[in-house]
C-alpha cells in the first residue's frame, strides 16, 4: 500500500539517538498531517540499536526496519530503503541528529512545487573546520566542475525525492553522494534549499580526512560512467591509438637516425621506448574492446543486490 511520504533512515550504532530522532519526526508528521512511513535500516549495528528498533516497530506500525547480517555501508543501507519504500516522496537523513527532521517540510514543499530532487545545504556546519568543513569545500568544488552539477552540499544526507527518480537510479559502492549527478544525467530538476545542522550529541563520527579521498577516487568513477560507460572504447581506444601513433613516429625518427645520421638502432634508447608506446597502445585498444563486450554483456543482464537482509519488520 502506497503512502504519501517514506523516510528513509541508515542506521549504524545509533541507540542513543533513536528514540529522540523517532519522537521528532513524529511530531513532524502529525503536525503536518503525513501519510508517512519512516524505513529504519540497521547496518550491521553492534550496540543496541536493533533492540530499540525493534521496540519502536511494535509500537508503531508505521516504523519499518530492515536489518542487514553486516555492516555494508551508507550507500547499500540507503538502497535497501530506497528499494522497499512505497511513499511518492522519499526522504534520506541521517541518524545521529545532526539532520534536523524540521526542515522536511519545506523540502516537500519544493517537491509539490516540480522539483524532482531536493537536496539539503548545511547552514551552518557544526563541525571541525579542517576535519570536516575544509575537505567538504574542496570536494563539493571539484565534483562540480567535473560534472557540471553544481551544489554547495553533495554530502548532505538530508535529501527529497520523487519517487520515480531515486527507484530508476542504481546505487553501490559509496556513490550515494552522487545521486544528483547521475539524476541530472536523467534529465532531472534540482533544487537546493539551506537546512539546520546540529552537533553531533552521542557516539563519534564515522567520517573523516581519508573519506575525502575516497570520494574523489568515486568521482573519476562517476566521470567515467557519465562520459564512456555506453561507450569505453572511445576513452581506451581513443587513448591507445594516441600512444600507437606517438610510437610509430618515435619509430620513423629511429629509422632517419639509422639511415641518414648512421646512429645504431640497439644505441638508441628511443627505439625502446618507440615500441613500449606502440605496445601499451595495442594493450589499450584491447582493453576498450574488452570494456565494450563487458557493457554489452552487463546493459543486457540482471544486476543482484550488494546487500544481504537477515530480518524485515512491517514489511
Amino acid at each position: 500500500m502506497s503512502v504519501y511520504l517514506s523516510v528513509v533512515i541508515p542506521v549504524f550504532n545509533e541507540a542513543d539517538s533513536i528514540d529522540q530522532l523517532y519522537s521528532e519526526l513524529k511530531d513532524v508528521i502529525v503536525k503536518q498531517h503525513y501519510d508517512a512511513e519512516i524505513i529504519f535500516v540497521n547496518d550491521g549495528s553492534t550496540d543496541e540499536s536493533q533492540k530499540k528498533l525493534r521496540q519502536l516497530a511494535a509500537e508503531d506500525k508505521s516504523v519499518k526496519i530492515i536489518s542487514f547480517k553486516r555492516n555494508y555501508g551508507q550507500t547499500p543501507a540507503m538502497s535497501a530503503g530506497i528499494k522497499h519504500a512505497s511513499g511518492r516522496i522519499i526522504i534520506t537523513m541521517d541518524a545521529d541528529l545532526q539532520n534536523d527532521p524540521h526542515d522536511i517540510p519545506a523540502m516537500v514543499s519544493r517537491i509539490d512545487e516540480g522539483y524532482d530532487l531536493v537536496s539539503g545545504w548545511r547552514r551552518p556546519r557544526k563541525d571541525g573546520f579542517f576535519r570536516r568543513i575544509l575537505p567538504s569545500i574542496i570536494a563539493n568544488y571539484i565534483i562540480g566542475i567535473v560534472t557540471g552539477v553544481r551544489l554547495h552540499d553533495f554530502g548532505c544526507t538530508l535529501k527529497a525525492y520523487k519517487a520515480d527518480l531515486i527507484k530508476g537510479i542504481k546505487l553501490y559502492g559509496e556513490m550515494h553522494r552522487f545521486i544528483p549527478v547521475y539524476a541530472a544525467w536523467t534529465g532531472a530538476v534540482i533544487t537546493e534549499v539551506k537546512t539546520h545542522h546540529r552537533r553531533r550529541l552521542y557516539g563519534s563520527s564515522h567520517y573523516g580526512f581519508i573519506r575525502t579521498i575516497k570520494v574523489l577516487l568515486d568521482l573519476l568513477t562517476v566521470k567515467f560512467l557519465g562520459d564512456f560507460s555506453t561507450r569505453p572504447i572511445h576513452l581506451f581506444g581513443g587513448s591507445g591509438f594516441m600512444f600507437m601513433l606517438v610510437g610509430f613516429l618515435i619509430g620513423l625518427y629511429v629509422l632517419y637516425e639509422k639511415f641518414y645520421l648512421h646512429v645504431f638502432a640497439y644505441k638508441n634508447p628511443l627505439l625502446l621506448l618507440a615500441v613500449f608506446l606502440f605496445l601499451i597502445g595495442f594493450e589499450l585498444v584491447l582493453i576498450g574492446l574488452i570494456a565494450e563486450l563487458i557493457i554489452r554483456l552487463y546493459h543486457e543482464s540482471i544486476s543482484n543486490a550488494v546487500y544481504t537482509i537477515k530480518e524485515k519488520i512491517n514489511l
